[in-house]
Parts: C-alpha cells; sequence; structure tokens
C-alpha cells in the first residue's frame, strides 16, 4: 500500500479541497501517513494569497523535495493556487515536484499521481480557473466535531490589490441540495458546527438563483438533526442585508458572530482598493447588526500600508477601530502582489512603515478585546468543548464568539470527563486578553 503524506497551507477554504483530495486517494488505496519520511507520495496543498503564504508555500516544497535524496520518495505534487499561478515555472524552478494540480483541478490529482507514478516527467493539469471539480467525499482533518462547508468558489469583485480572482475564477454558488447532502454526511460524521465558507458567502446564490439564497440556506441547514452551531466566516458589509440579519436573529442554530472583512475605513483607500463600500456604509451595516442582535461578535480584516496611506489616513483608521469597538479584529500589512492593479499605483509605503503601523492597530485592538472580555466575567455561555491539555487537567473550548484558529479560546478545569464536541454550560471566572477562564456548571456531571 502507498504511503500519502499531505500538507495543507492557506485558507480554509483551500483546507476543504485538502480533504476532497485526500478522500479521493484514500479510496484509492493509499495510506495516509503523519510522517513525512515514510511517505512514497507527498502533496503540498498550496496558498498564494500574499508574499509571506507564497513563501511559506515555496519553503514547504522545498523541504519537501529534499526528501526524494534518500529515494524512499517516488512522487511529489503541488496542487492549489500556487501550482495555478506559476504552473509553468515550478518544475523548472524546483526539478523534484513531479507534477502540478491547479486549485479547479484538485479532483484530477489521482489521475495525476498515476501518470507521474508511470514513469511520465513534468506532469501538469491546470484546467478552466472556473471550472467546478466532481463531487467526491472529505476526509476531515478539523478534528471531527466541526468542519468547513464551502458554499461557493471564485469571485466577482475584482478588489485592486486581489489576485484570487485570476486563481479561483468567476464566482458560481453550489447548488443547495448539493450542500445539504454534504453538509448530512459530514453532521452523520459526528459534526456538530458548520462554518460556512467563500470568497464571499452572501452573494450565495445570485447566480444560480437570481436572489441572496443565503437566508434560505441557513434555514434548511439548520432542520439537519445533530447539528448544533452554524457559524458564518466572510460576509462582505455591502451584501449584507435585512433578510440576513433577521435569518440570524431569528435562527437559535446560527452564531450570534458573523467575519466582516471591510479592509480600511478611509474613503479615499477604500476608493483605491475597488472596494464597493464607503466608511458611513460600513458603520449603518454595524449598527443595524447590533440593534437587531445585541449579543453579536463582529470580526473583521485589515489591510496596513495601502498604496497611498499616509499617516493621517492611518490615524482615522485608529480612530475608527476605537469608535466601532469590534470583538475580534485581524490585520496583514498590503502585500504588493504582481498581477494585480495596486502593484502598480504610485505612493508605495515602505515595509517599516506597514509594521509600524500593523503594531499600532493590533495593539489597540488588543486592549478593546481585553475590555470586552472583562465584561464578560460572571456571564455564562455554552461553550465547545475542543480538546483537553492532560498535564495540567484542563479543558479548552470555545463560545459562540471563536471561530476556530482566528479567535481565543475557553480554559475549564477538567474535573469531569468530557469529550471533543460536548456542549457544556460555563461561568466565565477569568479574562485574558484574548482568551477566557471558566468554570462548568453542568447541573447533572457525569461520573469519573
Amino acid at each position: 500500500m502507498k504511503k500519502l503524506f499531505f500538507v495543507s497551507l492557506g485558507c480554509d477554504k483551500n483546507l476543504v479541497d485538502a480533504e476532497h483530495m485526500l478522500s479521493l486517494l484514500h479510496a484509492d488505496g493509499y495510506q495516509i501517513t503523519e510522517d513525512e519520511s515514510d511517505a512514497d507520495v507527498i502533496i503540498v496543498n498550496t496558498c498564494c494569497f500574499i508574499e509571506d503564504a507564497a513563501q511559506e508555500s515555496v519553503n514547504t516544497i522545498l523541504d519537501m523535495a529534499d526528501l526524494k535524496k534518500n529515494g524512499h520518495l517516488k512522487a511529489l505534487i503541488v496542487t492549489g493556487c500556487l501550482a495555478t499561478r506559476y504552473a509553468k515555472n515550478i518544475g523548472v524552478e524546483i526539478p523534484e515536484v513531479d507534477g502540478v494540480v491547479g486549485a479547479s483541478s484538485y479532483d484530477e490529482v489521482k489521475e495525476v499521481l498515476d501518470r507521474v507514478l508511470a514513469g511520465e516527467e513534468n506532469v501538469e493539469e491546470v484546467e478552466d480557473i472556473s471550472r467546478t471539480p466532481e463531487d467526491s467525499g472529505r476526509i476531515l482533518t478539523t478534528g471531527g466535531h466541526f468542519a468547513y462547508l464551502k458554499i461557493a468558489e471564485g469571485c466577482d469583485k475584482n478588489c485592486s490589490y486581489c489576485i484570487i480572482p485570476k486563481l479561483r475564477g468567476h464566482y458560481r454558488s453550489f447548488p443547495m441540495e448539493k450542500l445539504i447532502a454534504e453538509a448530512e454526511s459530514l453532521v452523520a460524521q459526528g459534526v456538530r458546527e458548520l462554518i460556512l465558507v467563500a470568497q464571499e458567502t452572501t452573494l450565495y446564490g445570485t447566480d444560480i438563483y437570481g436572489h441572496k439564497a443565503l437566508p434560505e440556506l441557513l434555514r434548511k441547514l439548520s432542520e439537519i438533526k445533530g447539528l448544533a452551531w452554524i457559524r458564518l466566516l466572510y460576509a462582505y458589509p455591502e451584501e449584507i442585508d435585512d433578510a440576513l440579519i433577521d435569518e440570524m436573529a431569528e435562527n437559535p442554530k446560527v452564531c450570534h458572530y458573523i467575519d466582516m472583512p471591510i479592509q480600511h475605513s478611509n474613503d479615499y483607500i477604500l476608493g483605491r482598493m475597488g472596494r464597493r463600500t464607503k466608511r458611513a456604509d460600513i458603520v449603518s451595516v454595524i449598527n443595524r447588526l447590533r440593534a437587531k442582535i445585541p449579543d453579536i461578535c463582529i470580526r473583521t480584516t485589515l489591510i496596513c500600508g495601502f498604496p497611498g496611506e499616509t499617516e493621517e489616513m492611518h490615524q482615522d483608521q485608529v480612530s475608527f477601530i476605537k469608535e466601532m469597538r469590534f470583538d475580534r479584529l485581524g490585520a496583514f500589512p498590503y502585500s504588493r502582489e504582481k498581477g494585480t492593479v495596486a502593484y502598480d499605483m504610485p505612493d508605495q509605503v515602505e515595509d517599516v512603515t506597514k509594521q509600524l503601523w500593523y503594531d499600532e492597530i493590533m495593539r489597540v485592538q488588543q486592549q478593546i478585546t481585553f475590555e470586552k472580555n472583562k465584561e464578560l466575567v460572571g456571564k455564562e455561555f455554552e461553550v465547545f468543548i475542543e480538546g483537553e491539555i492532560p498535564d495540567d487537567r484542563v479543558y479548552v473550548g470555545r463560545t459562540y464568539r471563536d471561530a476556530p484558529d482566528v479567535d481565543g479560546y475557553v480554559y475549564m478545569d477538567r474535573d469531569y470527563q468530557r469529550l471533543s464536541g460536548d456542549l457544556v454550560d460555563v461561568k466565565i471566572t477569568k479574562a485574558k486578553d484574548y482568551d477566557l477562564i471558566g468554570e462548568i456548571i453542568d447541573e447533572d456531571e457525569p461520573a469519573e
């Protein structure tokens, strides 16, 4: 039996593609190993959204290529966004790479591997970036109690800083019946939290149904027995309407949480970015969300140092953050990407300035998050058990306010036996910068 080592980098949407590939190859007889030195085949599923992500992908490929020197590794395959962007260059620059599979062709990975193992060299399968791969099962890599559900692929926004439309193609929603069937299968495997992802979730259905169908999808998903939470990521502010807000407010399975990337708050910079909102629009959406859903947790993402940004604009952004008091906020320095409109813009900001602005924004947000966390002390929350730290006899979990990997955790004493995926009632006893300390308060405690 051939042994497969798989590395998936980048976003959760890329992870879903990886899980499909794992399923295809497992069904073909591959045994998945966690030891790269023992692998017959290695696949690196890459990202190149920003320069740092692309460099991480290249470094990982090079690390895996070194394993060919011992003669055990038979095939090294590169998939994902970097494969799509540099399909013609990867094999030339890194001759140890045997095959390249584009992001929209991941369902061809088995065939590519077959050709490589049969002796064919430099196999490349990068089809139309707007094709939709054939359906396949998934092997979950998230622990089994939560899973990402990718509801659409591609993007039509064409923001001036973003390369994704050239790698993933135009926006295309997946049919609702397909998504419901996939969700039912995931829940049957033990998944209790579904996290909806796409390049933009809020436009779901506009291309195939002629209207925004996300509220309807949320209602249908919530009917699945055994599913506890539905979380919404990547909701663009200009597409958040009253129908979606009402569904989030009224549907008990939809977490009062939304990831809403705004990227900036200055109208001049928003215009240069090609964003379709202005500051007043963003404020209006935030106010509507908070008015209808008072306990809503709002996460956003910002870019620091976009071409043309000045110190005054940066300080305006800092003031906006203090005014809006986002519950969660991530930021990254602007990454200059070839092939984007912003790459050739004048008034590029120095790297050292970008970093200084980034550091200031994160310091400000850290204080806001800490203050908001302190307001939670004494309150009770339903907490999703993620795992435990055995040596410390501590459970690690998340409230509805915390998405996996990007937000904080709740740490609880392990006085009783719990399982990952359990939902327990917890009283918050202490706040940290990003995390919380709590105690389980279930009335009927199970026996050890």
